[in-house]
C-alpha cells in the first residue's frame, strides 16, 4: 500500500473512531524481527498464523504506548482498556464523555463507563483487606475492566456466602458481580525443571528474569535468607502470601543475560513495558515449555490454601506444577512470573503471574535488558543458547538446551534425551534417567 493510501485510510479510521489506523501504521515495526519460534508457539495456541502472530505483536505494541498516553491524558477520568480478540483494536473506556474525542484522536476507540479504573481498584481494596475472612467458596476476585465491575468468583453452590462477604466488606451495588467458578488454584511449585535452580531444602522453581545483583522469581519458591543453587544465591527478599515476588542475590561468578528460553533456544527481554487487557502473552516453564494465550484482567485476586494474593495478572494461557517463578512476555517485553491456577495444557486453564513491574519497585531492581549493561551485573545463570542436534554426538555439558532426540557422551557411554531440558551440575545422564536414555 502506497503512502497516499494508507494517510487517506488513517484518517478515515481515526475520524470514524476506529483503531486500523494502528494496523496500517505499524506494518514495519520492531515486532517484523520477532523470533520465529515465538511467532510459531503463538500460532499454535492462538489459532493464528506465523504472519497474523507478527501483525498482532506489532499492534499490540503500539496499542501498550497509546494507553499508556491516554492513561496519562485522561487522569481520573481513565476507566480502563482492552484489546478486541485480534489484538489489533484498542477500546479505552472513559467516564466523562466529552473526553471521547481525545481517545479517538489516538486511533483508539471509546466508550463510556459508569466506574473510573481508580475508584475500581479501591473497590476491589475493600476486598482485598477482607481477604483472610473470604469463605472456601471465593476462590479470586479481580478488576473487569470490559464490564466495568469487580467480578467475584463463587464455586458451585457457594454464591450466597459470596455475596454475604462481599456485602461484609461493603461493596455493594452495581460496582460487583459474581461469576460461576470451578477454579481450584494453587502454586505451581517446581517438580522437575529445564532452566530451573534449586530451592532452599531441595525441589526446585523457575528462574523469572535476571535483574542487576540477580534475579526474580515466585515467593512462594522460598523464604528470605535462604539459599539457593545452580546459581548459588541467597533469597533477599520473598512475599507471599498477599503477594507472590521474591529476588535472589547470585554469588559472584554468574553472568547476567537479557534472555528467557524458549525451549529450544532464548528469546531476548528489551523491558519491560506493560502490556495491555486482551494483548497475547507468551510463558516459559520447565514442564510445559512455551505456552501462549491472552491476558483476561489485571488487578486480580485469588486464594490459594496459604492464603489470598492480591495484584495479579489473570490469563488463558495454561501451565502445570513445575513451571512456578518462570518468565511472561509480550513480544520482548517482560510482563511477570508465574504465580499458580488451575488447569493444565491437555483441557485449558486459568494461569496467574505476579507482575514483574510490581517486583522490580518492591525492591528497588532494575531488569538486565538487551539495550542495558551487563558486564558490571550479576545474572540469574550462565545457561548456552545452544541445543545439541540428534545423532550430533557431542560430550553432555551444564547449561546447554537438549532437545528432545539429542544425543550425547558421557563417562564413554552415549545417551539419548527423552525429556527436554536445559541440564545443570548434577543433572549428568546417569544421575538423571528420567531425561536420559543410555544407548
Amino acid at each position: 500500500m502506497n503512502r497516499k493510501l494508507i494517510a487517506a485510510a488513517t484518517a478515515a479510521a481515526t475520524a470514524a473512531g476506529l483503531t486500523i489506523a494502528v494496523a496500517l501504521t505499524t506494518s514495519a515495526t520492531a515486532a517484523n524481527t520477532a523470533d520465529p519460534a515465538l511467532l510459531a508457539a503463538m500460532a499454535r495456541d492462538l489459532g493464528i498464523s506465523s504472519e497474523q502472530a507478527r501483525e498482532r505483536l506489532d499492534a499490540e505494541k503500539v496499542a501498550g504506548q497509546t494507553d499508556a498516553a491516554l492513561k496519562s491524558r485522561l487522569g481520573s477520568a481513565y476507566a480502563g482498556s482492552w484489546l478486541d480478540g485480534t489484538g489489533h483494536t484498542l477500546t479505552v473506556a472513559v467516564t466523562d464523555p466529552a473526553l471521547a474525542s481525545a481517545v479517538r484522536s489516538r486511533g483508539a476507540v471509546a466508550t463510556t463507563a459508569k466506574h473510573s479504573a481508580s475508584a475500581l481498584d479501591s473497590a476491589k481494596i475493600k476486598l482485598d483487606a477482607k481477604a483472610t475472612t473470604a469463605p472456601d467458596a471465593v476462590p479470586g476476585w479481580y478488576v473487569d475492566v470490559r464490564t466495568n465491575k469487580i467480578v467475584v468468583l463463587s464455586r458451585a453452590g457457594g454464591e450466597a456466602q459470596a455475596k454475604a462477604w462481599t456485602a461484609e466488606a461493603g461493596l455493594l451495588g452495581d460496582i460487583v458481580s459474581f461469576e460461576a467458578s470451578a477454579e481450584d488454584p494453587k502454586p505451581l511449585i517446581d517438580i522437575v525443571g529445564g532452566n530451573a535452580y534449586g530451592l532452599p531444602g531441595g525441589g526446585r522453581c523457575s528462574i523469572g528474569f535476571a535483574v542487576e545483583g540477580g534475579f526474580v522469581t515466585a515467593g512462594h519458591c522460598g523464604a528470605a535468607g535462604g539459599r539457593t543453587t545452580n546459581p548459588g544465591g541467597t533469597i533477599q527478599g520473598s512475599s507471599f502470601p498477599g503477594n507472590d515476588y521474591a529476588w535472589v542475590r547470585t554469588d559472584a561468578g554468574n553472568t547476567p543475560r537479557a534472555l528467557v528460553n524458549r525451549y529450544p533456544g532464548t528469546v531476548p527481554v528489551a523491558g519491560s513495558q506493560e502490556a495491555p487487557v486482551g494483548s497475547s502473552v507468551c510463558r516459559s516453564g520447565s514442564t510445559t515449555g512455551w505456552r501462549c494465550g491472552t491476558i483476561q484482567q489485571k488487578n486480580a485476586s485469588v486464594t490459594y490454601p496459604e492464603g489470598t494474593i492480591t495484584g495479579l495478572t489473570r490469563t488463558n494461557a495454561c501451565a502445570e506444577p513445575g513451571d512456578s517463578g518462570g518468565s511472561w512476555l509480550t513480544g520482548d517485553q517482560a510482563q511477570g512470573v508465574t504465580s499458580g491456577g488451575s488447569g493444565n495444557c491437555q483441557s485449558g486453564g486459568t494461569i496467574y503471574f505476579q507482575p514483574v513491574t510490581e517486583i522490580l519497585q518492591a525492591y528497588n531492581l532494575r531488569l538486565v535488558t538487551t539495550a542495558g549493561p551487563t558486564t558490571t551485573t550479576q545474572p540469574t545463570s550462565t545457561t548456552t543458547t545452544t541445543t545439541t542436534p540428534p545423532g550430533g554426538g557431542g560430550s553432555w555439558a551444564p547449561y546447554t538446551n537438549y532437545a528432545n532426540g539429542a544425543q550425547v557422551t558421557y563417562g564413554g557411554a552415549t545417551y539419548r534425551v527423552i525429556q527436554p531440558h536445559t541440564s545443570v551440575p548434577g543433572w549428568e545422564p546417569p544421575n538423571t534417567p528420567a531425561l536420559w536414555q543410555r544407548l
